[in-house]
């Protein structure tokens, strides 16, 4: 079975030189979909598929980073792709892409979704949980087969993996917000450190942890290391262009 997760961008806030805003691609035999759609998300994502296999798109929250280049697909799936593409997000995400397309004709088919939402897609099973932030955000369960994958979004050290955590099995793979580390705990910051990301991966059992949202500038390492030592054996460091098999 085919269950992978592709980092098309990372980077926390704004984009660095190099690394786009948040967007994933998640992929198995049955489905592919994009998981947030940041600013510059869309090259790396036609790196790795034709749009037209694209099945679905999932948008976490409404802060720009992470949904922005919406409109832009909205032009390619208009006009060049020429079909309908479901995508589910929250209320106020829909209102800001209506805001910004104003009316226009859309190739999407929206669904608004809340902590309540299990939605199928192709082979895989989305399921939410409200994350710690300062706009509805909802981090996604995926399973597909026997392998679960969880992305916390953008969430503050509030995150719960019991929101999200099923019954059938633990979660396999874990990419986890990472904005910042230790030394800027307890600054108000909606965002988790390394630590906090690792402590929090750690006590609901998580097999394997990949940091992400590390804003530009940031050492990778020195995110690795804290977390590591946290959560008691290795951690990786998402950036794009690698793919994680779950």
């Amino acid at each position: 079975m085919t269950f992978r997760v592709t980092i098309l961008g990372s980077s926390g806030s704004y984009a660095s030189v190099e690394n786009p805003c948040s967007g994933y691609l998640v992929r198995s035999d049955g489905a592919a979909v994009l998981l947030d759609a940041g600013p510059g998300t869309l090259g790396p994502l036609q790196r790795e598929i034709e749009l037209s296999e694209l099945d679905a798109i999932v948008l976490t929250h409404s802060h720009p980073d992470h949904w922005l280049e919406l409109p832009v697909l909205r032009n390619v799936f208009l006009h060049f792709v020429r079909r309908t593409i479901p995508v589910f997000g929250t209320a106020e995400t829909a209102k800001l892409n209506n805001d910004v397309t104003i009316g226009e004709n859309s190739p999407f088919v929206w669904t608004t979704i809340d902590p309540s939402s299990d939605v199928t897609i192709g082979d895989q099973r989305w399921r939410f949980g409200l994350a710690d932030h300062p706009v509805e955000t909802l981090g996604p369960r995926v399973d597909c087969g026997d392998r679960s994958f969880v992305f916390t979004a953008d969430s503050g050290p509030g995150w719960d993996y019991a929101a999200v955590d099923g019954i059938d099995h633990p979660i396999d793979v874990a990419l986890s917000d990472s904005s910042h580390l230790q030394t800027f705990e307890g600054r108000g910051i909606p965002h988790m450190s390394a630590r906090q990301a690792a402590v929090r991966a750690r006590e609901a059992g998580v097999r394997r942890l990949i940091l992400t949202h590390l804003v530009p500038g940031s050492d990778p390492d020195a995110h690795r290391a804290e977390a590591e030592a946290a959560y008691g054996g290795p951690v990786e460091v998402a950036l794009p262009g690698l793919t994680f098999a779950i």
